[in-house]
């Protein structure tokens, strides 16, 4: 067995950049000493494929092209339950295949255990409900990591066919349940795996990928219409959709939509390329709708390069799907493309700049769509153009085998700290409220634990498990739920309370004792405490102020905190005992999303590039309702003297669209209230876009602050105050001093600074101050890591 150099990335990297492996946790098995600076010599892995040999489609692709491309890097070897096509396609692209097929349900057994005893494999990786079954079968007798890559939803795979579905279906389901780690083919599969409750740690994500590279046959549009008969008029604007002819796949929608669009743009054509039992009912459709001589069934096609490079368009109406192929295929000729929105198609396309998305069975939406493009060549150009480049840079086949190789490594770096006793985090902050500033430091607290040590069990405790497990793909219990919570403390090593104000009695003093109790009671089992990039107070109550001193002093390792005011707090308050650290707020870590996914949120918002808009943030809190006429003058000031269009952006989604609509009620100016739920990346750069923002939230403030531009507070609560004036800004006033003239002069102010370079340099040196967070978390897991040896 021959050496390869591959990418190991190291349990710990410290600020200087110096690398740290704890000796008990390097897998010895697979990693030998250190070579290059940041990377490891690794024996060359060994991975044994299962699947049925009986898969087609999308599923096939995937596995042989991934198969063909990662046995350059590692060994990978083929079994097949089945004789056929699969496994001669396999043998034909060089990869090592074995078919087990002897008829009997233990022979097969005992062939697939004679082959791993035969090889040192490292890893096993199903695909598909019978190469589950059998590796489900023998995961124990070989002490072996299994993963299976789950291609599409497993309750759905045999749609149609109640027997098929009694059988393979119901045992790839408790096959799954055994399996050690899943890959979801997209995005939206993973999270679909995590809402079934599989554990969201254990569960990857990868791509179908495609090779970008791969060189097309020069056929002409005429030449290959008329080789299936067709004779278009040669200034037809071609639809196509490559698919199987199955319910799943709502061809029907397409025809629908069609014909409306074809009344409307007759030179509309539409190809379908595949067959299946629907065949004849879409025949009949189309001729029921008068379009079957528009309409051209070309039955299973084996040019599909031909295919594409004859469509102006493409399209997807699935009503169900993991990642289509048949998307990536036609962003390889640049085709515009329409697409239902279903599974991982939103990862793929932005809508409204790489392509547009519809309603599955939404006729009426996809007959617009289909007049759009056909009406304007210039955009299918563009659309075209910015899917191939998306396709390139993220979805190549290249991607994918890296990504697959990524997964085996985490798997045996995690499979070889599974005996680890204390080896896991647990979180504790206001989370699972649907408070985009809370969720944003949730968000950076993870990627920065995850930067330290990616393979690391985090549990996080919430509100609303079940939504923060499926966003953040971390295990969680509820906020309340104390006995889970103590379950967790004999696991984990280092409890993290934050970020945030979490110590304050100002909204709550329930909250405050909840919080020190959680503080006592990790300390008290064992655990590590840091508050991390918290703020402090306002405490009002004497008894409050002994009580949070008393448990910080003698139960907490370290704290850091997001703005001196708190450090001046602690100082008040006597607490002298943990190590504190002045940082700054978590969320200023974070970067705003890429402009592509942007600019589809302003396209789905009906916000136009061209326009100026200043942006309004505002809350309920006692003293707001008297100041809404207020905030309604001020907004219709913004636009009838700069020509600015008030956009309300709620940051808490259950609380702020209320005082939001408040204060519309009572303007006359046109405005627009964004309504989506968006991460913290996609506010911040909305609010990018923006002229000016008018914030109550801090985080508002804090998201919009780093772009520069420019910004009115309202102060509600300390925190807010105590933040623009850690960044150097005045322009902000009480919420109880509020006046429409008062938010004018603010308003003339912000705009006539315009983007602040001051504003953008003093937050850049926050940026700097926060990285103290991490070199804190670092430390302490460090010694976690140098207990456990």
């Amino acid at each position: 067995m021959h050496c390869t150099i591959v990418l190991y990335k190291p349990r710990f990297h410290n600020s200087s950049g110096d690398i740290f492996v704890p000796e008990s946790q390097t897998p010895k098995r697979w990693f030998s000493n250190f070579g290059m600076k940041g990377y490891l010599p690794a024996l060359k892995m060994k991975i044994l494929t299962l699947i049925s040999g009986g898969d087609v489609g999308g599923a096939k692709t995937h596995v042989l092209s991934l198969l063909q491309a990662i046995n350059k890097s590692v060994e990978a070897d083929l079994i097949c339950f089945t004789e056929g096509d699969f496994a001669e396609d396999a043998r034909q692209m060089g990869i090592s295949t074995k078919v087990i097929d002897t008829g009997n349900i233990f022979k097969d057994i005992a062939e697939l255990k004679a082959a791993l005893a035969q090889n040192q494999y490292d890893i096993i990786h199903s695909h598909g409900s019978r190469g589950n079954f059998m590796a489900a079968l023998v995961r124990k007798w070989s002490k072996l990591p299994v993963i299976s890559t789950v291609h599409s939803d497993y309750r759905l795979d045999y749609l149609g066919r109640p027997m098929a579905k009694l059988v393979y279906g119901n045992i790839n389901k408790i096959a799954l349940r055994k399996i050690d780690y899943l890959i979801g083919v997209s995005g939206s599969m993973s999270e679909l795996l995590i809402e079934r409750r599989f554990a969201p740690d254990t569960i990857f994500t990868i791509y179908n990928g495609i090779d970008m590279s791969r060189k097309t046959l020069d056929v002409s549009r005429r030449v290959f219409l008329r080789s299936y008969g067709v004779d278009f008029p040669e200034d037809s604007i071609i639809v196509g959709i490559g698919a199987r002819l199955y319910p799943v796949k709502d061809i029907a929608t397409l025809i629908k939509g069609f014909a409306k669009a074809e009344r409307v743009i007759s030179k509309l054509r539409l190809l379908i390329a595949g067959n299946g039992p629907e065949e004849q009912n879409l025949k009949l459709l189309a001729q029921d709708l008068g379009v079957q001589d528009k309409v051209a069934f070309l039955g299973w096609v084996q040019d599909m390069d031909s295919f594409y490079a004859s469509l102006d368009i493409n399209t997807l109406t699935s009503l169900t799907e993991t990642f289509s192929y048949v998307l990536t295929e036609g962003a390889r000729f640049s085709l515009a493309t329409i697409s239902s929105r279903v599974g991982g198609v939103t990862y793929l396309i932005d809508h409204g700049v790489s392509g547009l998305l519809f309603s599955p069975g939404d006729t009426e939406s996809l007959s617009a769509h289909l007049i759009t493009l056909a009406s304007d060549k210039a955009l299918r150009r563009k659309f075209g153009k910015k899917l191939y480049e998306k396709t390139k840079n993220e979805y190549s086949l290249e991607a994918t085998c890296r990504t697959q190789l990524e997964i085996y490594e985490s798997v045996m770096r995690r499979y070889s700290q599974r005996s680890n006793k204390r080896y896991g985090i647990v979180i504790c902050g206001s989370y699972g409220m649907g408070n985009v500033g809370d969720e944003s430091i949730l968000e950076a607290i993870l990627a920065e634990v995850k930067g330290i040590d990616p393979e690391v069990p985090i549990y996080v405790l919430s509100k609303h498990p079940k939504e923060t497990r499926r966003k953040n793909r971390v295990r969680t219990v509820h906020t309340f739920s104390m006995l889970s919570f103590f379950r967790i403390l004999r696991k984990v090593g280092l409890y993290i309370n934050g970020g945030g104000n979490l110590i304050q009695d100002d909204s709550s003093r329930r909250s405050l004792w909840f919080y020190l109790y959680t503080i006592m009671a990790a300390k008290k089992r064992g655990v590590k405490v840091i508050m991390y990039g918290c703020g402090i107070g306002p405490i009002n109550y004497a008894f409050n102020i002994r009580l949070s001193a008393r448990i910080i002093n003698k139960y907490v390792d370290v704290i850091t905190l997001r703005e001196d005011g708190s450090v001046a707090e602690l100082e008040k308050m006597g607490v002298t005992k943990p190590v504190i650290l002045l940082a700054a707020d978590p969320a200023l870590s974070l970067s705003a999303a890429s402009p592509d996914i942007v600019d589809s949120i302003m396209f789905s918002e009906k916000l136009k590039p061209e326009r100026s808009y200043i942006c309004f943030m505002v809350r309920k809190w006692p003293g707001f309702e008297e100041k809404i006429s207020d905030f309604a003058v001020a907004a219709d000031y913004a636009y009838t003297t700069y020509g600015i269009t008030p956009v309300f952006l709620p940051i808490d989604h259950k609380k702020d669209y209320e005082p939001a609509h408040q204060i519309t009620a009572k303007m006359k100016s046109p405005y627009h209230i964004i309504k989506g739920e968006y991460s913290a990346g996609e506010v911040t750069g909305v609010l990018s876009h923006m002229k000016a923002v008018v914030s109550m939230r801090l985080h508002g403030l804090v998201f919009a602050s780093g772009h520069g531009v420019p910004l009115v507070g309202v102060v509600y609560e300390p925190k807010v105050s105590a933040y623009l004036r850690y960044i150097g800004q005045t322009n902000f006033m009480e919420l109880c001093d509020v006046t429409a003239d008062k938010l004018k002069r603010s308003i003339d102010e912000a705009l006539k600074r315009g983007k602040s370079e001051d504003q953008t340099q003093a937050v850049q040196r926050l940026w700097e101050k926060e990285k103290v967070n991490r070199i804190a978390l670092e430390k302490l897991m460090r010694e976690l890591s140098e207990n456990e040896k």
